[in-house]
């Protein structure tokens, strides 16, 4: 499932920097994920990244997008064509 950011959001921006999807942008008040683009870090790390520096635990999972492990890395594979995913 997609990672969101909710309203406890500070706009600090450590999540962007982290995300390897580029899924993360600063939206009018706080920061969006962009769930066509999150992979809740699978291909790229062994957890969330977003949540993982987020100071506020303000990255949650989105409960209205649920996937499994293997469609968030046929995804993940759509973003980084010809690229190996981490194991």
């Amino acid at each position: 499932m997609a990672y969101l950011i909710n309203d406890d959001c500070i706009s600090c921006g450590a999540c962007e920097a982290e995300c390897p999807n580029s899924a993360i942008s600063e939206g009018e008040t706080i920061y969006i994920i962009a769930p066509d683009k999150c992979t809740e870090c699978v291909g790229s790390h062994d957890s969330s990244r977003c949540a993982e520096v987020c100071p506020v635990d303000s990255c949650q999972p989105d409960p209205g997008r649920q996937e499994t492990r293997e469609q968030l890395l046929e995804k993940w594979k759509g973003l980084h064509p010809g690229e190996t995913p981490a194991a």
